[in-house]
């Protein structure tokens, strides 16, 4: 089985100042990068995916700060960076194919945000025919609202991981992964 590291959109804009903070972006962030340290040991393939806005969108808007990469986790030279403008980070972009060029079978994911570009690409990934480990404490996400509703993010998270785990992925803390 062929593994690739899937880190999507481990971007400014959701830490402190970005203008869609997410809670607990930095934990988050550093237990990718010990996921993405052990790739680059094993000289794994290595996928960054990064969200730019269209037009008129006030989040990624391409060339400010927010849609930088977060230091935690910067690619580097040679490491495949995808942008995207979806939720899902196969739709209109060349991850399929790059994964297929490579023969890959397994995808491990890790990013920002669990309630969306997470779930979407974990559940298009499944559909495509990979295996998916999803690595819950390298993921982050936001409180929602919903009819009169507040859903705090740790139970947004949750449940997503939930869904995803029920089907679509094995979920796997950061240590559970590297010791396995």
């Amino acid at each position: 089985m062929k593994t690739a590291l899937i880190l999507i959109d481990i971007q400014e804009e959701y830490f402190e100042k970005g203008a869609l903070e997410l809670v607990n972006p930095i934990p988050a962030s550093e237990n990718a990068k010990k996921i993405l340290e052990h790739f680059r040991k094993e000289n794994g393939t290595i996928v960054h995916v990064q969200h730019i806005s269209g037009e008129g969108v006030p989040f990624f808007v391409p060339g400010t700060q927010g849609v930088e990469i977060h230091e935690n986790v910067k690619p580097l030279d040679g490491e495949k960076v995808i942008t995207k403008q979806y939720p899902n980070s196969f739709r209109d972009t060349d991850l399929l194919e790059y994964l297929q060029s490579r023969e890959i079978t397994h995808l491990v994911i890790a990013g920002m945000m669990t309630h969306m570009c997470i779930d979407a690409g974990t559940r298009a990934a499944f559909d495509f025919g990979f295996q998916c480990t999803v690595i819950g404490d390298a993921c982050a996400t936001m409180d929602l609202h919903i009819n009169g509703q507040d859903i705090t993010a740790a139970d947004v998270h949750n449940a997503f991981l939930a869904g995803l785990e029920f089907f679509y992925a094995k979920i796997q803390t950061t240590n559970q992964y590297l010791l396995s």
